[in-house]
């Protein structure tokens, strides 16, 4: 694949593996949209890339967890008058904890930045391509898509969807000229587990986020549809074929639990039920 003078557009962009897939597509001449939160640090990286290839790259400072933010995002490319010829779905985070405890207002923001934001914005980049019969899109899952994770269930479940959501897209559209591939990394060295707020959602060595967006492009040269960078990785996500769903959950569960965790109710004398959402929510 050649991305020489392609328009890439990155979500999550702004630090990780996010900023990587800008570096290394840059280096390989890729114009650029940067998407995140953080203003500041997308003009930095975007001024720096410019300056280093010769490149052009622009900067979106959006929420994707928002309502509505994947479509402003593709009409403000429509307005900067490029057309997306890669489309990386990188934005997301993760949450941990025993389920009731995690803010629910914080799991629906991870919700729709995990699962919506990805559905949202593949179907509005996706017609674009298919006009012009060309096109990539690269969703960031997780190992964590292959098999429950107790601790971090809507997590787990969101990479199980970008997964299954991804390889059902790449069946659809493997003889219209647009490639889809999952990226599923496990652990990377990234600002991940200080958003998660605590490293007992770290399994394994981290990778760093350079070799793991070198697999990823790699990979996609090849052909592939998916990847799990890392050995060691790689036969972790294929466990859960050996093993019975329990035994799978013991394995996991027991990885994920929280340090401290004792499994008690801590709402075991709480009666009444308003409360107990009021709590959980907040």
């Amino acid at each position: 694949m050649n991305f020489q003078g392609k328009w890439a557009l990155v979500t999550g962009a702004s630090s990780g593996i996010g900023e990587q897939f800008a570096r290394q597509l840059a280096k390989q001449g890729s114009h650029l949209v940067l998407a995140a939160r953080s203003l500041n640090k997308l003009e930095s990286l975007a001024s720096e890339l410019k300056t280093k290839y010769a490149i052009q790259a622009k900067v979106v400072s959006i929420d994707l967890s928002q309502e509505g933010a994947p479509s402003e995002l593709y009409h403000q490319c429509k307005r900067l008058g490029v057309d997306i010829e890669l489309l990386i779905n990188n934005a997301g985070f993760a949450t941990h904890g025993f389920f009731e405890q995690v803010s629910g207002e914080r799991q629906h923001e991870e919700v729709m930045l995990n699962v919506a934001a990805v559905v949202d914005l593949t179907h509005l980049f996706l017609p674009d391509m298919l006009r012009r019969s060309s096109g990539t899109v690269i969703n960031v899952a997780s190992t964590g898509g292959f098999q429950p994770l107790p601790y971090m269930a809507v997590y787990g479940a969101t990479k199980a969807f970008v997964l299954s959501f991804t390889k059902a897209l790449w069946w659809e559209n493997r003889d219209r000229g647009i490639r889809f591939f999952a990226l599923c990394p496990g652990a990377t060295d990234t600002s991940f587990f200080n958003v998660v707020g605590t490293e007992d959602a770290s399994v394994g060595k981290k990778d760093t986020p350079e070799r793991v967006v070198e697999a990823a492009l790699r990979a996609l040269m090849k052909g592939k549809f998916y990847v799990v960078p890392g050995v060691q990785n790689y036969i972790g996500a294929q466990l859960s074929r050996f093993l019975t769903r329990k035994q799978g959950l013991r394995l996991v569960g027991g990885m994920l639990r929280p340090s401290g965790g004792s499994g008690t109710n801590p709402y075991k004398n709480i009666g009444d039920q308003s409360d107990l959402a009021e709590r959980t929510i907040r």
